[in-house]
């Protein structure tokens, strides 16, 4: 696989860092680790999406959620109550995974569930109202000069 050096587009640029990592953690694809354990992301309304992975055998001490700087780690680490059992076949993989996703601004997770071996993340987009697009009301005066809302001597 050929690898990129980004190096020099990051030289003189202020306040891209996490741009540098999204690009970083793109590059760095490991092929095995990222297949397991398999999600789905949907949307499911104007401003929320789910994120839905399959974790079975997996328990709600097994797993962690966190979001730290615009990126959400979900973890899992399976407790080794099997010693005793003895496996003829042992399908259920059970084995310890981090899956990273990067969010975007104003994303928020709003909670997590388990429930038939499915864990489910909720995220909402919550816009604040500083960043929001505003209308501009364009008046016009009655001498064709713009209006002048207010002046001060220097």
């Amino acid at each position: 696989m050929t690898s990129f050096d980004f190096s020099p587009l990051f030289r003189s640029t202020i306040g891209f860092d996490r741009l540098a990592r999204l690009v970083d953690s793109a590059a760095r694809i490991d092929g095995g680790a990222v297949a397991y354990p398999p999600y789905n992301i949907e949307k499911t309304g104007e401003d929320s999406y789910r994120l839905t992975m399959a974790v079975a055998g997996f328990g709600e001490n097994d797993l962690d959620v966190t979001v730290h700087e615009g990126t959400m780690i979900v973890t899992g680490k399976a407790q080794d109550k099997d010693e005793e059992n003895r496996f003829l076949h042992r399908g259920i993989a059970r084995r310890a995974f981090e899956r990273r996703f990067s969010l975007a601004d104003y994303i928020r997770v709003t909670g997590a569930s388990l429930e038939n071996g499915l864990l489910h993340v909720d995220l909402v987009r919550e816009v604040p109202e500083a960043a929001k697009p505003r209308q501009i009301k364009i008046g016009t005066s009655e001498t064709g000069r713009p209006q002048v809302i207010e002046q001060k001597a220097a």
